[in-house]
């Protein structure tokens, strides 16, 4: 099959899984204080259903446009938009009869069942899986370090031991420890001995508009092991067991020298210099450029020449399992509600994603650990998005319950209606803005 369609399956299941979840979450305690549900629909049913099926009270199915699901509830303003039914004198099975606290309960569950769905995942995956850990030292040439991190006094070949004083059992997440949590201090092995290296307070906004998101790069020395066809790398010359050793005057001797000079020490439009050595010891020049390769890429694969890391597989009992996936899965929420404060702002806006870059996050194979990791970090999205204090939004709902509860005065249907359909608009447009940016980079990148 296909890696495209396998991508697809998987964020398609994903995404069904945790609409009818948290969908469930408005239905059941609904259904639990009498109150009547007329829809429970996987995705939109615009006009046309793919399937439907009427069961007592309330019609389940399935519509065509995947943007989500709903349930309509009876006597509730929401994307229905029911205002026959508003018009009419409350009916004591209706959702505007029933008092505040179980409205509340109501629109809460949603978000409540993608919170526990993602915390019971990450709990299953540590008991399933255990985990793999790689401290600092367990890399043995280090990792390759960024200009931006260079300049606050970290050196190429640093290996991560201490943040905060604290061991990070993972290493090469330090660059998201440091966008996403307060981080002071980090201290590394440099030459066999201890570093310690003071971190400024505004690393995180470095870092992001360096755009250097995500995992540190482990060192390994290396060869080329297989050159594509047609590529820049085989109108040079580059063959199996070459290695590459400088690149415009920058020397290569691990694989992250080789990425550190494609990032930062060569321009798309000036031609530089690369070196290359045969197995017979004998060095090549060639001149070339990436004026028609934007995306930098010389066409041949690394081998490493050395081990360079050694981890260590830890199991764990269920309840060590529950202890790890509840703080994993906070650690998941609290990073992705700091990153809004990067989101707002020119570079972040530029950035948004919508459903094709939330579908890129899925495995393209049939890895089920991957996608099981996926689905509760997507989970834990979708309860903070659903949460947000915008009309439509679940989270709108409960501002105007919350007003409702403190001051004894409920909104007006007419009030709640203009600020559903405010809340759909804006909704539209972050949908609409958020999958432009995916178009265009798909058109122009």
């Amino acid at each position: 099959m296909h890696p495209t369609v396998v991508l697809i399956i998987n964020f398609l299941m994903s995404l069904s899984l945790l609409i009818v979840l948290h969908e469930l979450g408005h239905f059941i305690p609904a259904r639990l204080f009498k109150i009547r549900v007329e829809k429970f629909y996987l995705f939109f049913d615009i006009k046309y259903s793919l399937f439907k099926k009427k069961i007592g009270d309330t019609v389940y199915g399935i519509g065509w446009l995947p943007l989500g699901g709903y349930v309509k509830i009876s006597g509730m303003i929401d994307e229905s938009m029911d205002k026959e039914q508003m018009a009419q004198e409350p009916k004591e099975w209706e959702f505007r009869s029933k008092p505040a606290w179980q409205r509340l309960i109501i629109m809460l569950g949603g978000v409540f069942v993608n919170v526990v769905v993602g915390f019971f995942i990450y709990i299953m995956l540590f008991y399933a899986n255990g985990s793999n850990k790689a401290t600092g030292s367990d890399y043995k040439f280090g990792f390759g370090i960024p200009p931006v991190l260079e300049e606050i006094g970290f050196e190429q070949g640093d290996q991560v031991l201490l943040v905060n004083g604290d061991t990070i059992n993972i290493a090469q997440n330090l660059i998201n420890r440091m966008v996403f949590r307060d981080v002071a201090s980090v201290t590394v092995l440099r030459n066999g001995n201890p570093v310690n290296i003071s971190i400024p307070e505004d690393i995180g906004n470095r870092v992001f508009e360096a755009d250097i998101m995500g995992p540190l790069e482990p060192r390994f020395p290396f060869e080329v092991s297989e050159v594509a066809q047609g590529t820049k790398a085989d109108s040079i010359g580059l063959q199996p067991g070459m290695t590459i050793v400088e690149m415009a005057g920058y020397p290569i001797k691990y694989n992250s020298d080789y990425t550190y000079a494609i990032n930062h020490k060569i321009t798309d439009s000036i031609p530089f210099v690369i070196k290359y050595q045969d197995k017979n010891g004998v060095v090549e020049s060639k001149t070339i450029d990436f004026k028609n390769n934007k995306e930098r890429i010389l066409g041949f694969r690394k081998k490493p020449t050395a081990d360079y890391l050694t981890t260590t597989e830890v199991e764990y009992s269920f309840a060590e399992s529950v202890n790890l996936g509840v703080s994993h899965g906070y650690w998941t929420m609290h990073d992705y509600i700091v990153q809004f404060k990067y989101v707002f702002t020119k570079k972040g806006a530029s950035q948004l994603g919508g459903f094709g870059t939330i579908a890129k996050l899925y495995p393209d194979t049939w890895d089920w650990t991957k996608f099981w990791e996926r689905t509760a970090w997507i989970s834990f999205v979708l309860a903070i998005m659903n949460i947000l204090p915008i009309p439509a939004l679940d989270g709108g709902h409960v501002t105007f319950l919350l007003y409702e509860m403190i001051t004894g005065r409920k909104p007006g249907d007419k009030f709640l209606e203009k600020a559903q359909i405010i809340g759909i608009v804006i909704l539209l447009g972050l949908m609409l803005y958020a999958n432009g940016n995916d178009l265009f980079k798909a058109l122009f990148n």
